[in-house]
């Protein structure tokens, strides 16, 4: 069941007062450190949002959930702000796994894991990809490393997981793993002694609680409900999750990108340079109307892929040519806000220089552009096969 697009443009309407009146206030918050938002700071943004009435907006009661197109506005309005995302229960990876959960988990495990994180008490946690140096899994889900065995009525699972975001802190975990019928997911309860993190790695984003973790998987015990789906559908389940989630960071990221944009405009507007306001160089209102350009241009590639997916089809093609193309602009419009401002844009005056630490890393995140461009390229060789 999903909720019509004028719904999502009230809620998106709530969201962003939400945000720019309430949210935007905490940005220099002392909670906030290079691993993200500590938990003491999230909860304490949640409880505003749960009684500003706009907490977990992209499902609503009774479990609708926005469609991908209403969902477009919200979680734009969200992400005016890099803790908007979190504040309102937006925030990747628990959007995707709450989305992941609502399609496919049973009402069982419903209620066990997917309850307490649209509430906003707890945060999850995707464990795919696997270190560099062990030849594990990345890009490449194939190289799956971690494994999976059936011990009587349950399984045990051992392996190494990188780059799990929100690990710390999360209490419930997606973990794929490879069983004798192939990829598998489980879900698991955490903390769990059996998950432990070695370290938290130092990236240049910021906004995500728990940050970026290497984890140990040693001896992990679940028992046979905790299967999601079958086993052998772990890569199946996963583009259920990945492809609505690519377009779910392009959503948040575009939000933050206006966000920027305005900063800077603004910054223009008010600062004298050689006799006249910046924007009266040619060099840097030139900056501010390509900034117009991409931005429009990101919104209408966010919404055609948002169709798509509401027809009810994976849309892997279409979300990968969505994120490439959404990621690359965004880069583009942080990197000339920082321009814009001079040395007050790689300053932490203003959010201008996080947001262009945190749009780097998305052009990472979900998918390198050159492996989405590769995947597509694929497609256009079996295209012009017959294939």
């Amino acid at each position: 069941m999903s909720i019509s697009q004028e719904s999502g443009e009230a809620i998106a309407a709530d969201v962003e007062r939400f945000v720019r009146g309430t949210v935007a206030a905490y940005e220099k918050d002392a909670r906030l450190g290079a691993h993200g938002p500590s938990d003491e700071l999230v909860q304490e943004l949640r409880g505003l949002a749960r009684a500003a009435g706009v907490l977990t907006p992209h499902i609503r009661h009774g479990g609708a959930h926005l469609s991908h197109r209403a969902s477009a506005k919200v979680l734009r309005a969200a992400g005016l702000s890099p803790l908007g995302p979190v504040a309102v229960n937006v925030m990747a990876p628990d959007e995707g796994n709450m989305y992941l959960l609502g399609k496919v988990a049973s009402e069982e495990q419903k209620a066990r894991f997917l309850a307490p994180l649209v509430s906003g008490e707890a945060r999850s946690a995707f464990f795919m990809t696997e270190p560099a140096e062990d030849g594990g899994a990345g890009s490449d889900p194939s190289l799956l490393s971690t494994i999976a065995t059936e011990d009587g009525n349950g399984w045990v699972i051992n392996g190494r997981k990188a780059f799990i975001t929100g690990a710390i802190g999360a209490r419930v975990g997606i973990v794929m793993a490879k069983a004798a019928a192939g990829a598998t997911l489980f879900l698991v309860d955490l903390p769990d002694p059996a998950v432990r993190v070695e370290r938290v790695l130092d990236t240049i984003d910021s906004s995500m609680p728990g940050g970026h973790a290497v984890v140990a998987i040693e001896n992990l015990r679940v028992e046979g409900d905790q299967v999601l789906g079958v086993p052998g559908d772990g890569f199946k389940l996963a583009q259920v999750r990945l492809a609505p989630a690519r377009l779910t960071h392009c959503m948040r990221w575009l939000g933050a990108c206006t966000r920027a944009n305005e900063i800077a405009t603004a910054y223009a507007v008010k600062r004298q340079a050689f006799g006249k306001p910046l924007i009266d160089h040619e060099g840097v209102g030139f900056m501010l109307a390509e900034n117009l350009i991409d931005l429009k241009q990101a919104e209408l590639m966010i919404d055609w892929c948002a169709d798509v997916l509401d027809t009810g089809v994976l849309g892997t093609v279409e979300s990968s040519m969505a994120k490439v193309a959404v990621s690359e602009a965004l880069m583009r419009i942080a990197d000339r806000c920082v321009q814009v401002m001079g040395g007050t844009g790689v300053s932490g005056d203003t959010i201008v220089e996080q947001v262009f630490r945190e749009v780097r890393a998305f052009r990472i995140y979900d998918g390198p552009t050159e492996v989405h461009k590769w995947s597509l390229a694929k497609k256009i060789k079996r295209d012009a096969h017959g294939a």
